[in-house]
């Protein structure tokens, strides 16, 4: 058929205006349009759609055979059931259709060969009845005592993972797969709001890997989490007697070892050779292990001791020994600590040095040998930076000299004049300018502000005598009878007493001389104890060696060890 000029002839198949001819196109339109719906739920009416001719007459003799699908599918949904249904009298029925996911704005899409293809009007999805919990948010690698972060976040969904936004029941979280026996601090019960439940404090005090949370809600199916590890990060780390400390990157204090006088500051007296949490929510700045008792200062600028306090070297009036974190009395603020033999000293905030506990042998400073509770004055006025105790005491001023009191029947004062003890701080001989000091039973030891080491005292000198070797440190710790010292390079050296292998070169040979520290790790700290030495390394691992009867070295063993073992974290 020809159309005139300007004229439009229309036909059931056709239609043509002007010189233009074309077939006009059958098509296809839902006549039963998709409602709202419930997740998982038919929908009611079934959907229908109508074969058309071009203008939209229904072609009853039409059977084709017409595909449904998701146009639009915000909430990314399967759509279940019968898909493609053959016409019947020009009409496909699709009466089990139904979508999973709960979401506004889905459209249907109907097909068929040569015939155009139709869009519903929009619907939603809704969520169905509450059935089940789900984790939105879970933890994966967690610092020991730091909430997990993001916030856990459990949802309470219907049977097809849709959150049941109207939901407010309680949910309870807790530790479902425990691998080190660690407790779940925070609010562990919480009520939903919009269907989810949010846990915004929730920690782990122990290192371990495979933690898993299960949530449970009564009456819906419970849920774990995905397996977890929690960490700890290492960034200073204090060798005793014993026993040793450490203090973790966000401020938490840990101990392990020997335990029969609470000089871990767990609550107990109990053994552990791995590290276990000082008790309370302290946050310290520093911690130091002495031989049988723990001092430390929090970010408060408060000092606490734990431990034996035979002589009063808690520091809070008492001899009463406690397992626990005690304030010293006072309210000093204190910048530093170092807890000796049965003594304790610090630096305030204010550059002051003050000493408290056992001062048989002068050890306080304060020109008697008086006993003292809580902390008294060091004699002389002098301003300090920097203490270390053991049976004697000395301090480097803020004018980088150094200054001892206490024993000095092997010379450790430095003076040379030993004598049986001083009473009052005597100045280390010679014009050496020091940037820090550290004590050891019989002997002291000391850092340059040039980067040498010096030390004095029991097998050395009763004066400073440069360390053997010409090598350039950045920071050093006497322990009992050796010494232990990081290099500008980050390499730990040792030398002294090496009976139980605290020297850590992988013999039982001790000597005067520096030696590597068998392993080759970058040290940005040592700290040597009694008869074990420990350190941290550059990338925050803590690694001890030497005597472990007691577990002191907290590998999760009693074992001796020569060479430089993990510490559990």
């Amino acid at each position: 058929m020809k159309a005139e000029a300007g004229l439009c002839v229309l036909t059931l198949a056709w239609a043509a205006c002007g010189d233009a001819t074309q077939p006009a196109s059958n098509q296809l339109a839902f006549i039963s349009e998709p409602t709202d719906v419930v997740a998982g739920a038919t929908f009611a009416p079934a959907i229908r759609v109508e074969i058309r001719d071009a203008i939209g007459y229904r072609l009853p003799g039409a059977e084709p055979a017409v595909t449904v699908s998701l146009g639009a599918n915000p909430g990314g949904a399967v759509l279940a059931g019968t898909t493609t249904r053959t016409a019947v009298s020009g009409v496909a029925t699709f009466s089990d259709l139904r979508l999973d996911k709960a979401a506004a704005g889905y459209t249907l899409s109907a097909t068929a060969t040569s015939l155009a293809s139709a869009t519903s009007v929009p619907f939603a999805v809704s969520p169905g009845a509450a059935a089940r919990l789900g984790f939105l948010s879970q933890p994966d690698t967690a610092e020991a005592q730091v909430p997990f972060g993001p916030a856990v976040q459990v949802a309470i969904e219907d049977a097809f993972g849709n959150v049941v936004t109207d939901a407010a029941a309680d949910v309870t979280v807790v530790l479902f797969a425990n691998p080190s026996g660690a407790a779940l601090s925070g609010i562990t019960t919480v009520g939903a709001a919009n269907g989810v439940a949010q846990f915004d404090a929730l920690s782990v005090a122990l290192p371990g890997d495979g933690f898993v949370l299960r949530a449970s809600s009564a009456g819906l199916s419970s849920a774990p989490s995905a397996p977890f590890s929690v960490r700890l990060t290492f960034v200073l780390e204090s060798a005793g007697g014993l026993h040793t400390c450490a203090v973790t990157i966000a401020g938490f204090a840990y101990c392990w070892g020997n335990n029969v006088l609470g000089q871990l500051g767990d609550g107990t007296t109990t053994q552990r050779e791995t590290p276990t949490p000082v008790a309370g929510t302290l946050r310290f700045t520093q911690v130091s292990a002495g031989w049988e008792h723990t001092c430390g200062v929090t970010i408060e600028s408060v000092a606490y001791c734990w431990g034996l306090d035979e002589f009063g070297q808690l520091g809070d009036g008492s001899v009463v020994q406690r397992p626990d974190p005690t304030p010293v009395a006072g309210s000093l603020s204190f910048a530093q600590v170092s807890a000796g033999h049965d003594h304790s000293c610090g630096v305030t905030t204010g550059n002051m040095a003050y000493c408290w506990g056992r001062n048989d042998l002068g050890q306080l400073g304060d020109s008697t040998t008086s006993q003292r509770g809580t902390p008294t004055s060091v004699a002389g006025g002098l301003s300090f930076r920097q203490v270390s105790a053991t049976i004697h005491t000395c301090g480097v001023t803020t004018a980088n000299l150094v200054y001892c009191w206490g024993r000095d029947v092997e010379g450790q004062l430095g003076d040379g004049m030993p004598t049986y003890h001083r009473d009052s701080p005597t100045r280390v001989a010679g014009n050496l300018s020091f940037a820090l000091i550290s004590t050891g039973d019989f002997h002291t030891c000391g850092l340059t502000t040039g980067t040498e080491a010096y030390c004095w005292g029991e097998g050395s000198s009763p004066t400073p005598a440069p360390i053997s070797g010409a090598l350039r440190f950045a920071q050093l710790d006497a322990g009992s009878r050796h010494t232990c010292a990081v290099t500008t390079g980050y390499l730990a050296y040792c030398w002294g007493d090496n009976i139980y292998g605290q020297l850590g070169d992988g013999t039982t040979a001790g000597g005067g001389v520096p030696t590597p520290v068998t392993g080759g790790l970058s040290f940005a700290l040592v700290t040597a104890g009694n008869v074990h030495t420990c350190g941290v390394t550059t990338g925050k691992v803590a690694y001890c060696w030497g005597y472990n009867s007691y577990g002191g070295l907290g590998d999760g063993t009693t074992q001796h060890r020569f060479v430089p073992v993990r510490v559990v974290q």
